[in-house]
């Protein structure tokens, strides 16, 4: 889940909502959830990292649009790691991909990427976890009534088709030699 939540695949609060059903129904496996999500993370920005790489400056202004990617790239060059770390820990609907991607396309250090991701999103997750052992039994209550399942039921038929066009972008980006690398 980690490895999906983290790439170009849209999955917003996947990890979030695994982490926490998890720590309120099982509490001592917090610090295991939280290692096993912030390594998957870590994978899965490695993985958009590399894509994003060889897309190189064009194809990211390609896929931000070139006011967007001005920006990030003006924040990446100011703060560097910090910004990485805040889209890290932001929760959605803050642009936690496409940062990733342009710090990656800027040439940002991959090593130190990874590093960043791995640290920041153990900071949420632990947060996170930490909320759900005290609000768990609130937490199970709601996840149990059929309101969410039905929300849920939505929300999982939203990141299909969200991951697939998210997919199609990245292929057509990728495919059209939208590359600045040789």
């Amino acid at each position: 889940m980690g490895v999906f939540d983290s790439s170009f695949l849209f999955l917003p609060f996947g990890n979030d909502l695994l982490v926490v059903t998890l720590a309120a129904r099982h509490h001592t496996g917090l610090p295991g959830y939280v290692l096993m999500a912030a390594c998957g993370s870590t994978i899965g920005v490695l993985i958009l990292a590399m894509v994003a790489h060889k897309l190189g400056e064009q194809g990211m202004k390609k896929m931000a649009g070139q006011k967007r990617f001005d920006k990030l790239e003006k924040q990446i060059d100011k703060y560097g790691g910090k910004a990485i770390a805040l889209a890290c820990i932001a929760p959605p609907p803050f642009p936690y991909t496409i940062v990733i991607a342009v710090a990656a396309a800027l040439d940002y250090s991959r090593r130190r990427i990874a590093v960043i991701n791995f640290f920041a999103r153990g900071v949420r997750f632990t947060i996170l976890g930490l909320l759900a052992i005290r609000y768990g039994r609130h937490i199970l209550r709601v996840a149990r009534s059929i309101g969410f399942r039905w929300t849920m039921f939505v929300f999982i038929a939203l990141c299909i088709v969200g991951s697939a066009f998210s997919i199609w972008q990245w292929l057509k980006n990728v495919r059209s030699g939208r590359k600045v690398h040789a």
